[in-house]
C-alpha cells in the first residue's frame, strides 16, 4: 500500500497537479462564459486540458531535470532525487498526452485540440529553451496560461476569435507576469545559481517591484475588458470588478516599499492569485445567475 502511495504522489508531482488543477479549472471558466450554462459536457474539455497539461508538465520535468538538481526548491522532484527513471518519465508524459488529446477530439472538437497542442508545443518547445537564454522569456511564455480558457470556450461552441475569449485570455495572458515576477523575487537566487538569466540580475528588488506593481494595475485594468465585450453585461459586473481590483491595488501596494522582505512578496503573490480565482469566479457567478440584472 505504502508503495502505490509513493507512486501516486510521484505521479501526482510530475504532473504538477496543483497548476494543472488551475489550468483545466480555467478552461472550465470560458467555456460556462461562453455557454451561459453549466451542463455534462464540461466535464470533457476540463478532463482533456487537465490530462494534457499534466503530461506537458511531467516533460517539463524531463526537460529540466538538470537545472532542477542545482535548486534549492526542486533538487527533490522526482528526476533528481532519483525517485524514477527519465525514460518512466517520458513513457508517463506519454500517455497523459494521447489521453487528454482522446478528450479534446472526440468529445470536445478539433479546434479545442489544436490549441491544446498548440499549448504543450508552446511550453516544451518554445518557453522551455527560451528561459534558458532570456530573462523576458516569461512574456511570450505567458501564452500558454492565456490559451486554456479559450480552449473551453471554443469547446462550448464559441469561436476563438470572438471578443470576449480574447478579452479573457488578455487577463489571464497579463496575470502570469507578475505573478512570475512576484515568485523571481522570493526565489531570484535558486534562479541565478542555475544558471538562469533573470532580472534580477538586471534590476534591484525595488526596480523591479515597481514594474511588477505596474503589471498588477494592468491586470485589474484587463479585468474590465472581459464584461465590456458581454452583451449582457450589468452594473454588478462593473461594481464588482472595481471593488476587487481596488483590494487587490490596496494590499500588495506594500511591494513599493522601500524595505522589502520576502514575506512582502510572498503575500503579494497569494494576492494576486486569490484575485484572479475570486474575478473569474465572479465573473461565471455573473453570468449563470445575475445576467438579467
Amino acid at each position: 500500500m505504502n508503495r502505490i502511495k509513493n507512486y501516486l504522489n510521484i505521479f501526482l508531482e510530475l504532473a504538477k497537479v496543483r497548476i494543472t488543477f488551475f489550468v483545466s479549472f480555467s478552461t472550465g471558466i470560458g467555456y460556462i462564459l461562453q455557454k451561459g450554462e453549466l451542463d455534462f459536457q464540461i466535464i470533457f474539455p476540463i478532463l482533456g486540458v487537465f490530462l494534457l497539461a499534466g503530461g506537458s508538465s511531467a516533460l517539463n520535468h524531463f526537460q529540466e531535470r538538470g537545472t532542477d538538481l542545482l535548486m534549492e526548491r526542486t533538487k527533490n522532484r522526482p528526476i533528481p532525487a532519483k525517485k524514477i527513471s527519465p525514460m518512466g518519465v517520458i513513457v508517463f508524459a506519454s500517455i497523459l498526452v494521447l489521453a487528454g488529446s482522446f478528450f479534446l477530439m472526440f468529445f470536445a472538437n478539433l479546434i479545442s485540440l489544436v490549441l491544446g497542442l498548440i499549448t504543450l508545443v508552446w511550453y516544451n518547445l518554445i518557453y522551455t529553451p527560451l528561459k534558458r537564454i532570456n530573462a523576458l522569456a516569461v512574456v511570450p511564455g505567458s501564452v500558454i496560461g492565456a490559451l486554456p480558457p479559450v480552449i473551453g470556450w471554443t469547446a462550448a461552441g464559441g469561436n476563438p476569435f470572438d471578443y470576449q475569449a480574447l478579452a479573457l485570455a488578455l487577463f489571464f495572458f497579463i496575470w502570469q507576469i507578475p505573478h512570475f515576477w512576484l515568485l523571481l523575487l522570493i526565489h531570484g537566487k535558486d534562479y541565478e545559481n542555475a544558471g538562469f538569466p533573470t532580472l534580477t540580475q538586471l534590476f534591484s528588488n525595488q526596480q523591479l517591484s515597481r514594474i511588477t506593481f505596474i503589471w498588477i494595475a494592468a491586470l485589474v485594468v484587463s479585468s474590465f475588458l472581459i464584461p465590456v465585450f458581454e452583451l449582457h453585461s450589468n452594473k454588478i459586473s462593473v461594481i464588482g470588478l472595481f471593488l476587487l481590483g481596488a483590494a487587490l491595488l490596496f494590499s500588495t501596494r506594500i511591494i513599493l516599499s522601500k524595505y522589502l522582505e520576502r514575506v512582502t512578496f510572498r503575500n503579494a503573490f497569494i494576492s494576486i492569485n486569490l484575485y484572479v480565482l475570486i474575478v473569474v469566479l465572479f465573473l461565471s457567478i455573473d453570468k449563470l445567475f445575475l445576467t438579467e440584472f
